[in-house]
């Protein structure tokens, strides 16, 4: 068990590990913009230690720490984002013909992936199907065969980009969501039992072809299921003039049960032993997915933060600059030093391309992470809790020092930490670092107007 291994032996060299032994709250001021939607609170699914991965099959997916999320479909060629036939109140019969222009012309998969390595990520995780019901592969699980193959591109968009992700040599992660805006049943479940059901049919029938069709799938990442979502939340009546409002998030679902999430995950396994799941099936899952916040620090569960480059998921017309790079370096190197991994979201275009500017910035920050990259890859966040201005990530042999923002004075004072050999920065600043007994001093003399990261290592003692 390799994060076992890696804190035994910074305790053998001295460190004060003692808070990162239970979980520490350190919460961070970073979220993402997200145009228009508001993200439900995901609760703590059910557990069965027979369905979650051990530490060794999880040992890929943590040590991997950055992958790219890719949202695309039917909603692209609207351009207002993924939810737009929802909140947009889009009858279904109009929104189906958005698939008579659904000609993904410039779909490349092999772009997308070359993409994904040239930013330095590890795995991929595209959107198979979104809340909308569209379906990017050849499904006869869709209600109404509501599929790419029965679109203009007549094309098994998964078929393309799982084969693409091997082939470039990165975990192939699929997005589902059980969630399906096309039927009543999913918005009023007790009402329109028989067509919840078959909801619930569909997303049986449609997970088990992407696990048996595709080969090994190294990433299942649910979003939108279990029965905490039936009623988007749960939609309640209150009679006296109350009127419509949301299921209070303190309040389970009450209702006859529809998903059974371990019954569909044990399907899973079946077919696909070693996937990581993630948290939003109703299952607990082997990893959690954080969306709007990146959190606390947790170095003792597994979790993944999900992010955006702009301001949305889905392609969104006009709105399509990156963040600049050092902000999203930033939540890379703040994701990771809090013991999470990233997942950092792409909308193409309608015709499947990447936005160039969003390809440009991605490859900024592969060329950052072919210098750096020692201090994120195969690491762990801590031991030194974050702050305002830095954080940690540390393995078996060197402690890194992420610095965000130096302090006004400059300088950064760690106590603590036994067992330091050296210290020096990796990054161009010109910095001195200083060990005395427990206690490490780091001073810049000379911050450069360009500076991304202040990455200072410090090498451990070897025991």
């Amino acid at each position: 068990m390799k994060k076992f291994s890696i804190f035994l032996v910074l305790f053998i060299v001295g460190i004060n590990l003692s808070a990162q032994n239970k979980s520490v709250s350190q919460k961070n001021s970073l979220k993402d913009v997200v145009a228009g939607v508001e993200v439900l609170e995901v609760k703590e699914g059910e557990s069965s230690k027979e369905l979650e991965l051990s530490a060794k099959d999880m040992q890929w997916w943590h040590d991997a720490k950055f992958g790219l999320f890719i949202h695309w479909g039917l909603y692209s060629i609207v351009g207002k984002g993924e939810w737009n036939m929802f909140t947009s109140r889009v009858d279904i019969r109009e929104y189906k013909k958005l698939a008579d222009q659904f000609s993904a012309e410039k779909f490349n998969a092999k772009a997308w992936a070359q993409c994904a390595k040239d930013a330095g990520m590890k795995y991929m995780v595209l959107t198979a199907r979104h809340h909308d019901g569209f379906s990017l592969w050849d499904s006869p699980g869709s209600f109404d065969h509501f599929t790419s193959m029965n679109s203009a591109a007549k094309k098994d968009i998964v078929a393309e980009y799982t084969k693409a992700c091997r082939d470039a040599g990165l975990g192939v992660g699929l997005y589902y969501s059980p969630l399906d805006w096309r039927f009543p049943g999913f918005f009023f479940p007790e009402m329109y039992r028989e067509n919840a059901e078959q909801l619930r049919d569909q997303t049986y029938a449609q997970v088990a072809e992407l696990m048996k069709n595709y080969g090994k799938i190294d990433v299942l990442w649910y979003d939108g299921g279990g029965d905490a979502w039936l009623g988007l939340g749960g939609l309640k009546y209150g009679m006296g003039g109350v009127g419509w409002s949301r299921r209070p998030s303190n309040e389970k679902y009450e209702g006859k049960p529809l998903y059974e999430p371990l019954k569909l995950n044990a399907m899973v396994r079946k077919y696909q032993p070693k996937v990581v799941i993630n948290n939003r099936s109703g299952f607990k899952g082997d990893f959690k997915s954080r969306e709007m916040e990146i959190g606390d620090f947790d170095n003792s569960n597994a979790w993944e933060k999900c992010g955006t480059m702009g301001t949305g998921w889905g392609y969104l017309a006009g709105k399509t600059e990156p963040y600049p790079l050092k902000k999203l370096l930033t939540q890379l190197s703040n994701i990771v030093c809090r013991g999470g991994n990233f997942l950092l979201n792409v909308g193409p275009r309608p015709d499947g391309q990447i936005e160039p500017a969003q390809v440009a910035r991605l490859k900024e920050m592969g060329d950052w992470l072919k210098k750096y990259g020692e201090c994120i890859y195969g690491t762990q966040g801590g031991p030194v809790l974050p702050t305002k201005f830095y954080g940690a990530t540390s393995t078996s042999k060197a402690i890194y020092i992420h610095v965000w923002d130096w302090p006004a004075d400059h300088k950064i004072t760690i106590r603590g930490l036994c067992g330091i050999k050296s210290g020096k920065a990796l990054t161009v600043d010109n910095v001195s670092v200083a060990v005395a007994e427990d206690t490490v001093e780091i001073s810049c003399f000379d911050i450069k107007k360009d500076n991304l990261l202040s990455i200072i290592k410090l090498e451990l003692y070897n025991r």
